[in-house]
Order: C-alpha cells, then structure tokens, then sequence
C-alpha cells in the first residue's frame, strides 16, 4: 500500500516525519508523492502561529477530498494541530479517521493498521512524554545533512507563545541516546549535524542538573565524518563562556548562532515574557563578536504585539541598526488563542504590524546585501547542495547559511561535484542575499 506522507511547519517536526516514515517503511509500506495514487495519507501540522494553522486546516481539507472521492482509505492527521484540536478535527472533519497528538507520533504503524480495520483513532498520551528512540530514521533531506532533535518541550512560558501547551515541559534527550544516534547518520553519509530544540542553550538542566550542550558538542565534533554542526535556537541569557569558548575552539562547529530575541525595547520585551533587556542583548551580541569575529548571527523579530508603540517601534529599527545582524526573520505578531497575550489590551491593528515589519525587512535588505558585498575576495569552504539544470554551476552552502532559511553560494565551474562534496572556494561577488564564487581545489 502507497502512503503520501506531507509534513508541514518547523524542522523540530520534520525529524519527528522522519520518524514516522522509518516506523512505516519498517511495516513494508511503499511512499509516492502522487495523491491520486495514496493508499493511506498522513499530515503531520504545525499551529504556531495563524499562517501556519492556516496551511495545515487548508492541507486537510484539500486532502479530505481524496478520502472522499478518490483510492485513499485513511486520513490521519498528527502533530501540533492534532494535539491542539484534537475533538474538533474528528468531530468537523469526517473524513479525518485518526488524530496522533504530539508524543504519540511512535504509534503511527499500528495507527494506519486500526484505521484501516475500520476503527476511528484518537491517540494522545501525556504531553510531557519523550518518545522512546525509535532506532532510525528516513532521512528527507538529502542525505549529507541532517537535523538532531536534543530537546523537547520548553518552560519559558513566553506570553504570546503557545509551544509549552503543545509540546510540553522542556525534556532533554539523554546524551548517550544523541551521540548514537548521531554516529548512525554520520554512516549514513551525513556530513552536517543541525541541533534543534525549542531552546539547544538549556540542554541537559533537567537530566544532568547543568546546562551540557558544551559536553555534547565536543562528543559530536569527535564523530568521524562529521564536518559541520550547526547549532540553532540558541536563547541569548542562556548563552555561557564555555560554550562560547568550545564553538570557537572546535573547528568542527559553524561560526553560527540562532539567537531568537523578538525586540529590544525593554518595555515590550518584559510583556512578552522574556528574561532579557536590550542592555543584556547588547552585551552578548558584543562578547560574540569580541570571542569568534567571523561568527554570523541570526535573529527574529515580531513586530506589533500588543501595546508596541511607535517609539518602541523606532527603539528596535535603531537596535537592528545598530546590531546589522547576519540573518535576521520578522514576524508580524499573530494573537494566539489561549496565551496570555492574545488577551492583552491595546492589539494592534493588522496594516500597522504590517508596515512595522515591511520597514524592519526594509533596514535589513540594506544590511544584508552590504554584508554580502563586503565577503567579496573572501575564501570560504562551501557544502555542495546540488547543480543548476543546463549549466557548469553548482549551488552550495558556507557556515553562514543553514539550508532552507538563508542565502546560497553559486559556483561556476567544469570541476564534477556532488551534493555532500566540500568544495573550497574564493568569493567573486554578490547578488542580493546570494555570494557568488569561483573554485579554488
């Protein structure tokens, strides 16, 4: 039986798809991306914020008209929108056979085998549960990188933020768990480790009673066949001078930092619930740059939550100014039902968050295309991601950009590379967000 697997939202949920399509493959199911042709199909959604809610309802329902009309006999939804809405998407969507919540993805084989028996499922367990180690994974990334889930969960109770209810308390992986799974990719052929969580910085506080993401670090770098780890959703007061000191110790470990501090005026920063000032943002923005100079920094905004006023507004453009961060994301702020700031007074309307976040993106065009202009005559090692059709040019990746949410590097060549292949390579040019480069080995 041909299954469609579709997994929607961040890269947190994508390892758990990966899971998911291991648990299935296992059970001796065939994979098509052809709905017309699925047997079976299962969305795996995000409802992070209202976009994102948006897709996965709008996914759904495209999809429950093949569970009506067409060759497929289950629908079953899973992930952050399962475990939110669980009872409305059985009760208003009859098509929908099966809801796995967000720590019962384990239970997708034998989900697929009840539903198809004829029984409806609803599978979901405590929230707080860390899905036992599954023993593999299908990756969906091409091979040479993959993303290394350290963490579930998280306890920052941020106000506008309705992850905890989601997905849980923060639970850290425990570390011998990580490394073995870590050396099965690296014999898979993948070359880049990507760390995610809802916060990497805390990783270890609840097992260990100490942050150890320094510890696991190290015990990664020393994996043979990984080249590159990448650390992501890196909260900036969590940030210490021993893992500072390992990324700039380590050469295995991108000059790369995920810091996701959402503003900087003091004001709005305490109503979201934040545990840092902009003085604090400053200080380790400064110290980062002062350790690892080459070091690139990423960052996102949200722009209008409830109360901003203008002066907090000109505050963060003069912040970004004054930061000229790497990367840098905005998000006009979305109410979320049950947070605490949904309920807030003082909304603010949706053509003023707008134009708030146009001008941010605006100041950090600027910012990003002198940056990437002033990389010209620079050498750099680049990850080969693969070859523009028709032409003697290939697409690549440096330390700077993490796949699908940054620039590439595109390099004209007659060189044959491979996706997965390091290439080293001098900086000719730039086109926008894009670096342009010529083969040096």
């Amino acid at each position: 039986m041909k299954i469609l697997f579709i997994s929607l939202g961040c890269d947190k949920n994508l390892v758990d798809s990966e899971v998911m399509l291991k648990l299935l493959e296992e059970k001796g199911y065939q994979f098509t991306e052809d709905e017309t042709e699925a047997d079976i199909i299962v969305i795996n959604t995000c409802c992070f914020i209202n976009d994102a809610k948006e897709e996965s309802v709008n996914t759904i329902l495209e999809m429950a008209e093949y569970r009506k009309s067409g060759k497929c006999k289950a629908l079953i939804v899973t992930g952050c929108l399962a475990q939110r809405y669980q009872n409305e998407i059985l009760e208003e969507i009859e098509e929908v056979d099966a809801v796995l919540g967000t720590t019962t993805y384990d239970a997708i084989a034998e989900t697929v085998e009840k539903v198809l028996g004829g029984r409806k499922q609803m599978q979901v367990e405590d929230i707080d549960r860390l899905v036992p180690d599954q023993g593999g994974r299908v990756l969906t990334t091409g091979g040479h990188y993959a993303h290394l889930k350290i963490a579930e969960g998280c306890d920052k109770h941020c106000t506008y933020c309705i992850i905890p209810k989601l997905r849980g308390r923060f639970r850290s992986v425990p570390e011998e768990r990580l490394v073995a799974e870590a050396e099965k990719l690296a014999e898979q052929g993948v070359k880049e480790l990507i760390l995610v969580a809802q916060e990497t910085t805390l990783y270890g506080v609840d097992l260990y009673g100490e942050k150890r993401l320094p510890e696991l670090l190290k015990k990664l770098a020393a994996i043979p066949g990984i080249r590159w780890i990448r650390v992501q959703y890196c909260y900036p007061e969590e940030i210490t001078e021993e893992l500072i000191q390992v990324m700039k110790q380590e050469p295995k470990i991108c000059h790369y930092l995920d810091l996701p501090i959402q503003h900087a005026s003091d004001r709005i920063l305490k109503r979201m619930g934040r545990r840092t000032t902009q003085a604090d943002l400053r200080n380790i923005i400064g110290r980062l740059r002062e350790e690892i100079p080459d070091i690139c920094l990423r960052t996102t905004l949200i722009t209008g939550f409830p109360g901003e006023t203008q002066e907090d507004h000109e505050e963060l453009m003069r912040f970004v100014d004054d930061c000229e961060f790497d990367r840098l994301g905005v998000f006009a702020y979305s109410p979320e039902e049950d947070t605490p700031a949904a309920a807030m007074p003082d909304q603010i309307p949706e053509e003023v968050k707008e134009e708030r976040r146009a001008e941010l993106m605006e100041l950090q065009q600027e910012i990003a295309f002198e940056k990437a202009e002033e990389m010209t005559g620079r050498e750099l090692t680049v990850m080969i991601e693969g070859k523009v059709a028709d032409e003697n040019a290939y697409v690549g990746r440096t330390y700077k950009d993490a796949p699908d949410v940054d620039g590439y590097l595109f390099l004209n060549t007659d060189e044959i590379l491979m996706s997965g292949d390091f290439a080293k390579v001098r900086v000719t040019g730039a086109v926008e967000y894009d670096l342009i480069g010529e083969l040096i080995e």
